[in-house]
């Protein structure tokens, strides 16, 4: 009856992430940082996590001589989400009806 979530989701800053880089083309990590209110090893880490699924791409370069991480999500990414999106609506769909 229910859809099965998707578990790397089910952590508030992997969602937060997902949903800020779903609608722009690429964000930086402070960027991320910043717009998600995490710590820094924080959000690196679950960044690590959805670049393991291959929800995002991760690219690290340097802005004049400091290091720079830009991640940004993949197909593969985009679809996890709008599923887990489709199931949460389910969810609600579901309740809303008893």
């Amino acid at each position: 009856m229910f859809k099965e979530l998707d578990p790397l989701f089910l952590s508030e800053l992997r969602l937060a992430v997902m949903s800020i880089l779903i609608s722009v083309e690429e964000a930086d990590f402070v960027y991320l940082r910043e717009k998600t209110n995490a710590t820094a090893g924080n959000l690196s880490v679950q960044i690590d996590k959805l670049q393991q699924a291959g929800y995002i791409n991760v690219r690290k370069t340097f802005k004049g001589k400091r290091p720079q991480t830009i991640c940004n999500i993949t197909p593969e990414g985009i679809n996890a989400f709008e599923k887990y999106v489709e199931a949460l609506k389910g969810y609600i769909n579901i309740k809303s009806e008893e």
